[in-house]
């Protein structure tokens, strides 16, 4: 049974009361593709940049069972184990076989996953019977219009959909998804990329919308121009409050996002150890689409 979402504030640091609680966690980089293609996502491999969608590597499951081993010599208070790309942890098996090892050799360890939920309703009873302790869900828009201004399409059953259709599709799995996990118990979180020329004035619809659909926290993430989007801006300090106190009257929100890398390894704003983790685990040369999740 996953556990309380208030037992995530002592354990996790995306729920912690406060700045930090002290709390670390260990990002897997199990998953290499994805399926859906936002405007604002530009994977990369590297080791110097902070941002989601980036890792050193990506690494196998029985890998990431070492990796865990590691990072708790050089963090002994890392308390989550959890993936967050640096793909799409439903457009490939290995999240799922990865939690299933974790809950086996490491039943302690807070198992969280994130993902862009176009998977998430059919795929939703594999996610709870691995014991995933909190889901994250990327959720850019529920207006299908305003979503294919964020993203270019999906492939979905075999087939690649675009604009207001592939938008359309995503967001009703999307929020069937919520639904289904939070049912079964689940703490959800839900991400949104702020882009103030496209989604600005939509935050408030966003945050009732994934409230009513189960979601116990969000987290609105300023964006970061690249990519297609490389020509909008990244919102001021005033526009993310306004959207986060537009938000607030539906749903808690988190406010001290570090916008991790898929490998952060460690207490989030403290020291990261995600190079001495990984350095000696097998590199893969994967080239799929990354996701912002």
């Amino acid at each position: 049974m996953a556990i309380s979402y208030e037992e995530l504030t002592t354990k996790h640091p995306c729920f912690a009361r406060g700045d930090k609680n002290g709390s670390g966690r260990i990002h897997l980089p199990t998953s290499p593709s994805c399926n859906i293609e936002c405007r604002f996502c530009e994977r990369k491999f590297n080791t110097y940049e902070k941002r989601p969608g980036v890792a050193s590597t990506v690494i196998t499951p029985e890998e990431a069972i070492e990796a865990i081993g590691e990072a708790l010599k050089y963090c002994p208070d890392i308390h989550v184990a959890g993936i967050a790309g640096p793909g799409d942890t439903l457009a490939s098996g290995y999240a799922l076989e990865t939690f299933r090892l974790v809950k086996e050799k490491y039943p302690e360890l807070v198992k969280c996953m994130s993902t862009n939920g176009l998977l998430l309703a059919e795929k939703a009873q594999e996610v709870i019977e691995v014991g995933v302790d909190s889901l994250t869900v990327t959720v850019n828009a529920v207006d299908p219009e305003i979503e294919a201004q964020l993203n270019d399409g999906i492939v979905w059953h075999g087939k690649h959909y675009t604009g207001v259709t592939a938008a359309k599709i995503l967001i009703e799995q999307q929020l069937e998804g919520i639904r289904l996990i939070s049912e079964a118990g689940i703490t959800v979180k839900v991400n949104t990329v702020l882009v103030p020329e496209i989604n600005g004035e939509h935050i408030e619809d966003i945050a009732r919308t994934v409230a009513e659909a189960g979601a116990s926290i969000y987290n609105i993430i300023p964006l970061i121009p690249q990519h297609k989007l490389k020509d909008c801006r990244e919102p001021d300090c005033m526009e993310l409050e306004r959207a986060i106190l537009k938000a607030s009257k539906y749903i808690d929100v988190f406010r001290h996002c570090q916008r991790c890398r898929a490998d952060a390894v460690g207490i989030p704003g403290g020291e990261d150890f995600g190079d001495r983790v990984y350095q000696n685990l097998q590199r893969l040369s994967r080239k799929d689409t990354f996701s912002h999740g």
